[in-house]
Order: structure tokens, then sequence, then C-alpha cells
């Protein structure tokens, strides 16, 4: 392909990337394939000649398309979102076309520097204390890890990553029993051990119970343990639960243990001033996550991670070998050194696109509109006879059920539930996804996706409401 062959279809492509999000509601919103059904239409082997892109493109309409959940629909309401807009995709376009790895400020300078500067932004725009600092990891679990990792060695003098473990060491690590299942993936990756991953309970809103964590810290110190970390959510994945961050923060500080803080969805929320609430206490924490690629519509990934100790950070992670010295280093960020990756993509680019397109009020009114319409939906379900909510709502994600009266059996209203999940999936109108709290089978509708309307939830609770009655 030339540079003029490479033109015609760059236009082509994107006319028709604009006509499919202008006319994405035409899709159904999940993909309605069976297991192989893609893969068996694909050749078992490469092509030797090279193909025209006409015939790729075709393939991928034909073929790709109908094997592809539209994450980027109205209509889903599924998991939580991994949002786009139109100025992240152009903001991608570019990132493809200049092709930059960015793992040292030598290897593109302004990749480098733009990422420090949007990092202050967002750090002033969710109000994190001003000496923290910040670094785009791929998603939450990675700097979670990140966040363990750093612990880890904070604790051990910062000697376990040369010398290993030598079998001495009897660390703890806390979090909710709510809390994402990658803090399990964390401990098991840094050789703690998922025996020494202490749950704690929670409360009736499903938020981790501070007495409850103190009391297993206390326990594990009279018993020769070391706790290093403690991971509270912000917005926990089965209800979006908020923990109590300046109790726990409190604790954490008394007992000098690491305090790293997952808003991976909720953080968003934090853009609004009458969130801020939740990060009482932030100043006595260590890190922080949030994911600008779930609810502030730029492309995943992005995720956003801060640290008050940077220097724990970089002693952690970083190692110098010949072929990657350069004369500016002590005086740039070299971000390689700031997480597990060593190659790392042009992330920055859509992220400073969608906070410059928006502008800080525009992401807050769309924030906004989307708690509104979260309430709006709570309220339906709550006036509704036969629906019920099973836990607060603080951001857009509802969890219920549905509860036909004379219904009690819990086995029957679980399996009720799962078959009405599975009709609505299936309908290919809407998408919803599914968890379970205190063993009950819950319906989650997160409503969060960038362009979803009042419009939508009604005609997703009036199909709720139907295949229910059905």
């Amino acid at each position: 392909m030339d540079t003029n062959e490479f033109r015609k279809h760059a236009h082509l492509i994107v006319d028709w990337m604009a006509d499919y999000l202008e006319n994405i509601e035409n899709y159904p919103v999940k993909a309605n394939v069976e297991p192989r059904q893609i893969y068996d239409q694909l050749p078992p082997s490469p092509p030797k000649s090279g193909e025209s892109m006409e015939n790729i493109f075709a393939d991928f309409q034909k073929i790709i398309l109908p094997g592809i959940t539209h994450w980027q629909s109205p209509n889903f309401f599924a998991y939580f979102p991994a949002n786009s807009s139109y100025p992240s995709i152009l903001g991608e376009m570019l990132t493809a076309a200049l092709g930059a790895q960015c793992m040292i400020w030598e290897t593109s300078p302004a990749a480098t520097e733009l990422e420090e500067r949007v990092m202050n932004w967002l750090k002033e725009m969710i109000g994190l204390p001003s000496n923290w600092e910040g670094v785009i990891q791929d998603s939450a679990s990675s700097s979670t890890l990140a966040a363990i990792l750093s612990a880890r060695e904070k604790a051990s003098g910062y000697t376990l990553n040369d010398q290993g473990y030598t079998g001495k060491e009897k660390f703890r690590i806390y979090c909710s029993t709510e809390t994402h299942s990658s803090v399990d993936k964390a401990v098991k990756i840094a050789g703690l051990g998922r025996g020494n991953l202490r749950k704690i309970g929670v409360d009736n809103a499903y938020a981790m119970n501070p007495e409850a964590l103190e009391q297993q810290i206390v326990n594990d110190l009279s018993n020769d343990f070391t706790p290093i970390c403690v991971v509270a959510s912000l917005g926990t994945t089965s209800s979006t639960a908020i923990d109590p961050i300046e109790k726990i923060a409190a604790i954490c500080s008394h007992y000098h243990i690491w305090l790293h803080i997952d808003a991976a969805y909720g953080g968003t929320a934090l853009l609004l001033p009458e969130f801020r609430y939740m990060i009482r206490g932030i100043e006595l924490a260590d890190s922080f996550v949030f994911n600008p690629h779930k609810w502030m519509f730029t492309n995943f990934d992005c995720s956003a991670f801060f640290v008050k100790d940077r220097e724990a950070l970089l002693r952690t992670f970083e190692i110098l070998p010949e072929y990657l010295k350069t004369a500016t280093r002590g005086k740039v960020n070299d971000y390689r050194d700031w997480g597990v990756q060593l190659g790392r993509r042009f992330r920055a680019l859509k992220l400073w696109f969608v906070i410059r397109n928006f502008g800080v009020e525009g992401l807050q009114e769309k924030i906004r509109l989307h708690l509104n319409l979260g309430q709006y939906f709570a309220g339906l379900v709550n006036d509704h006879p036969d629906f019920e909510l099973l836990a607060p709502v603080p951001f857009t994600n509802i969890c219920f059920r549905y509860k036909p009266q004379g219904v009690i059996n819990p086995d029957e209203l679980n399996n009720l539930n799962e078959v009405l999940l599975n009709k609505l999936n299936q309908s290919g109108k809407v998408y919803l996804t599914h968890t379970r709290l205190k063993s009950r089978y819950t319906l989650r509708m997160v409503i969060a996706q960038t362009n979803v309307t009042q419009e939508h939830v009604d005609k997703a609770w009036a199909m709720i409401c139907e295949l229910a009655g059905a």
C-alpha cells in the first residue's frame, strides 16, 4: 500500500466510523454468535500473497462485526462502561499514525511532558493533594499491582527485588470482601500468596468495616505478621460501595501501612465538588487510581495512577541497562520506571484531546446527567411493587431484582432473575450483567455510556417490565 492508497482507504474507513457511531443503535448490543463461529469462518492458514483492502474490509464487516459487542451503544448497561468519544477517537488515530514508543523522555519528549502536564491537570480536577505525582498505566489492575509491589518493597527496606524472599517474611494485605479481584491477582504476582490476603467484612451498604479492619491488623501483629498494605474502594465492582476512606486512612497511618485507593470507576465522580467527601483523609493515603477509560469518555486503555511517595515507586521499578542510559536521566520523567511496562503507548494524547474538547464544565455536565439518570432509574425500581433495590445507589450502578408478589423462595427468585437477564440480553436491544449480593442473584444496570439519555433508560425499563411480566 502506498500513500495514495492509504489516503483513499483512510477516508473510506473514517466515513464508515462516523456512520457506525451515528447508527450504532441499529446493531444488537451484545454479539449474538456461538462459540467458534467467528474462528471457523477464518482461513486456517495465512494468505501467501497480499490481499486488497477492499476484500479485507469486506470481511471485517461480514465476519468480524457480527461478533462485536457494541460497548459504545447507549443501550449498553453492562459491567462498567469502556467509554469513548469523538475527541478521544481522533487522539487515538493520531497516536496510531505517530506510532511512538514512549518508554523514556528521549524516545518522544512531547509524550513524556504532555503526560506529566495532563496528570497534573487531573490531580487538580479531582482534588488530590498537590504534592502527589501521577503516571498513566494501562489498567487499574496494573496500578494496584504497582501499589502492592511498592508497599512490599518499602516494608522490606527495598531488599526483596534484589535478594528475593528469605522465608522469614510474614506480610499481610487487606481489602474488603467486595474488593475487585485484581487484588487477589496482584498478591499472587507479588509472591505474597493469597493466603496472606485478609478480606474484611462489610456493612449493610457493602462498604468495608473499619473496626473489623483494625481488629484484624491487631490480631496479625500479635501473631508476628507485618501488615503492609490496605486496598480501599471508591465504588466496589458489584455494588459501587464507598469504603470509609477517612477512618481507614487513620488506621493505616497509625500502624504505618500503605493505603491504596481503588476508584477505577467511581473516581470520575470526584470531578464534581459535591463528591469530594469521598476522599476526606486522602492526605494520609499513599496511592490512588481511577480510569478515565471507564467514565471519562477516553478510549481504553487509560488508567490514572497517583502516588504520594514517588521515590518508593521508582525504587521498586527502576532498572538501568546500558542501552537505556541517557544524558537527560534525572532531569526528566522516564515513565518506564513508574510501573511494570518498559514499552509505553502515547496514551496522554487522547486524554488531552478529551479534557480540552469537553472542558471541565462539559465533563461535569455529562457526569451529572448520568448520576441523575441513575437516581431516576432507581426511583422506577423502587416504585414498582414487583421489583426491589438491593444496594444503595451512590453513582449510576443500580443493583436490583425482579421479586413478584407471592414468590419468596430464594432459589426460585434467583432462577427467575437469571432467566430474565438472559432474555433481556438475547433480545439484542439492551445489555445488562449480574452479580450476587448476600447470595441473591442481582441485576446490574450501569447508566454511564457516553451518549445515553433518558429515552434509552425508559426503553430499557419498559423491556425489563415486559419480559418480567411474561
